[in-house]
């Protein structure tokens, strides 16, 4: 990574210009490399924002605050961040903290687009304040368990921690698999250690191993285990979370880190605008930027068209999430309210299965696109 580090002080810069709070995981037990990527890009959306004359006239500010993977943290970052002024909050990778941030956000009337975050309930209660650009866990965990089910995978484990995002995704799959007489088998990995989650699948006569853990641990001692492990030689491992996603996951397993599917949110062919941020975005960061650099810049790209088109009133761009119309570099960007969500959705971000090649560990194939 070779992005310097932001001011994360409460100092204004200019006096002029209109501020935006982002929340992002800078360290740890925060996912520090999805926090990085996720500030590249929306750092590279203000520049370019205030490139082409800001936000009438007047230019956009990042105003950032680490969450480091805390709720608490993230809710009184929030209440700060209101207080300093910003018009409206974007950022966060982690769901468990995007759901704080969502609450106390709808809480004092102050507009959070969510860049990251997939867990479906962001908010107990709907509420117009808050959108979000990554699909809905329920929507990307179905076309993962699809993808399985088409490959003939219908008994399966989850190796799991204890969480609410966690234990959301192992419903999904519970009720995705049982629908095709499938069944799922969990090991509480607070409870056991690598060579008992091996005993367990030969036991259970399990064909995948899903990883619904952190990285990397208690996950890179799994894939070891479960490699070396000469009675699973033909098991399946995947990780619909996205832990294979960063060059930190390569870094960790070397080869014994590829061939593990997981979800990401990207199209078969990124748009115009994306094929040229994907360059600006590789210069910048020294690497191939994830996902998740694209989404925070499409935050950027959507809360500049909104500020441009209904001002800095929180009230005015809370009203605007149903109207909102943007290219972004994934595609068209617009908000609805989905089934079952309680906030903003684009119901359009794009989904596909990836894992790392076998033959190239650094080089991804697209395995099925949702």
């Amino acid at each position: 990574m070779n992005t310097p580090p932001s001011p994360t002080g409460a100092e204004r810069t200019d006096e002029s210009a209109v501020r935006i709070g982002a929340l992002v995981p800078l360290t740890r037990p925060g996912w520090v490399e999805a926090g990085q990527q996720l500030l590249a890009g929306l750092e590279l959306g203000v520049r370019e924002v205030n490139d082409a004359g800001g936000v009438g006239g007047r230019p956009l500010e990042l105003v950032v605050r680490d969450t480091a993977a805390d709720p608490r943290k993230a809710g009184a970052a929030v209440e700060e961040l209101a207080r300093l002024g910003v018009a409206a909050l974007a950022g966060e990778y982690h769901s468990v903290v995007a759901r704080a941030a969502a609450t106390r956000a709808q809480a004092l009337g102050l507009p959070y687009l969510c860049s990251s975050a997939v867990l479906d309930a962001l908010t107990e209660q709907p509420t117009e304040y808050v959108a979000r650009l990554a699909p809905p866990q329920s929507r990307g965990w179905r076309v993962y368990a699809d993808f399985l089910l088409g490959a003939g995978h219908g008994r399966i484990a989850v190796a799991t921690q204890p969480s609410v995002y966690w234990a959301s995704g192992t419903r999904i799959l519970r009720d995705c698999f049982a629908a095709h007489g499938g069944t799922v088998v969990e090991f509480d990995m607070s409870a056991l250690d690598p060579a008992a989650v091996c005993d367990g699948l030969v036991a259970h006569r399990a064909t995948a191993l899903l990883l619904l853990v952190g990285h990397p641990e208690p996950a890179v001692p799994v894939v070891e285990a479960v490699r070396r492990d000469q009675r699973l030689t033909e098991i399946v491992m995947g990780a619909p979370a996205g832990q294979p996603e960063f060059a930190e996951w390569a870094k960790s397993l070397g080869d014994d880190g590829a061939g593990i599917p997981f979800l990401r949110y990207l199209p078969e062919r990124l748009t115009p605008l994306g094929a040229r941020v994907d360059t600006a975005l590789r210069e910048q960061l020294g690497e191939a930027p994830s996902f998740v650099a694209f989404e925070g810049y499409d935050t950027v790209a959507v809360l500049a068209e909104v500020l441009r088109s209904h001002g800095t009133d929180r009230a005015r761009i809370a009203e605007s999430w149903p109207r909102v119309a943007v290219e972004g570099t994934r595609g068209r960007i617009q908000f609805s309210r989905m089934t079952g969500s309680s906030v903003w959705q684009w119901a359009g971000a794009p989904i596909q299965v990836v894992d790392r090649d076998p033959a190239d560990a650094y080089r991804f194939r697209i395995r099925h696109n949702g």
